[in-house]
């Protein structure tokens, strides 16, 4: 069997698991036998068990057998399917090219987002990280129609933020954000770069809201009213990690949060509309108020 085929069971399988919590070989036999991967065949135990040891050298998930409980199998490391993790991203794409080849004859009914081109940066910028490397890239700004050269840049770490690549950098020792879709050429140097042993990028962006982080703000608490139509869509997809319930009644419920509210989150809060609004702080609901009044001016004066 080649690789592409066995990958595709693997992520069929976590993903089986995963979802049922707690499944006996059998039963997981039973879904399998209704896909188009197993031709109408069972999974062999001795199968079974080689694709869980390739599961948890592969993507480091461990599936386990619970013998008190029926012989039922489990995820036994759910924190390694967070969201937030590089191992969760990799099996939600695999996951979702099986999907889609599963259904290949569906192919006009199922849509996806596109995600810009920057990703052939990827590859490039994962190979300096690897070595230390510095690179030199090319670059041009949203809100900039110059293209400018940045040279000995250190590549920190890559984040994915609403559909596309940015990766965190040290410029003349400042930290630095550049979308890989704004990037126009890029070149690994034969430099190398000493990264500081503590930098840990998941605490990088522990208190920031997208992946722009102010170095000269510190986090604060905020409270947001939201409407009890927008309350389910946060409580499914929290706004951040530190999103905590506080107040519930039958019209609205307030959430707190541990952040740096930044122009990102600000401009989350404007996307909601009318569906939520800042109780606190005061300085938050300021600038809050002055963005509508500038959005209100610009339809008056046209």
């Amino acid at each position: 069997m080649n690789t592409p085929t066995l990958i595709k069971e693997y992520i069929w399988l976590v993903n089986t698991i995963h979802q049922a919590n707690r499944i006996t070989l059998a039963e997981i036999n039973e879904r399998w036998k209704k896909t188009d991967m197993s031709g109408g065949v069972e999974i062999a135990r001795t199968t079974f068990n080689r694709h869980k040891d390739a599961i948890e050298d592969i993507f480091g998930v461990i599936i386990e057998c619970d013998k008190k409980d029926g012989f039922k199998y489990y995820i036994a490391n759910k924190s390694v399917l967070r969201e937030e993790t590089i191992k969760h991203w990799m099996l939600s794409s695999l996951s979702v090219h099986n999907a889609v080849q599963e259904g290949i004859g569906l192919y006009k009914r199922i849509l996806l987002e596109d995600v810009p081109s920057g990703y052939k940066y990827l590859q490039p910028i994962i190979e300096a990280m690897k070595t230390n490397c510095c690179i030199s890239i090319t670059y041009l700004k949203y809100n900039n129609e110059e293209i400018k050269k940045y040279h000995c840049v250190k590549p920190y770490c890559i984040k994915l933020y609403e559909q596309r690549w940015y990766i965190l950098t040290k410029v003349d020792d400042v930290f630095k954000i550049f979308s890989l879709d704004r990037i126009k050429s890029l070149d690994i140097m034969t430099e190398t770069f000493c990264m500081e042993s503590d930098f840990d990028a998941e605490d990088y962006f522990h208190d920031c809201y997208g992946v722009y982080r102010d170095e000269k703000a510190t986090p604060q608490r905020v409270v947001l009213r939201v409407s009890k139509e927008e309350r389910p869509y946060l409580k499914d997809l929290p706004l951040h990690h530190s999103q905590e319930e506080i107040k519930v009644t039958d019209e609205y419920s307030d959430f707190s949060y541990y952040l740096c509210p930044t122009d990102d989150f600000i401009g989350e809060i404007l996307r909601k509309k009318n569906r939520l609004y800042v109780i606190s702080p005061i300085d938050l609901r300021n600038k809050i108020l002055q963005s509508i009044v500038a959005m209100e001016n610009n339809y008056k004066e046209t």
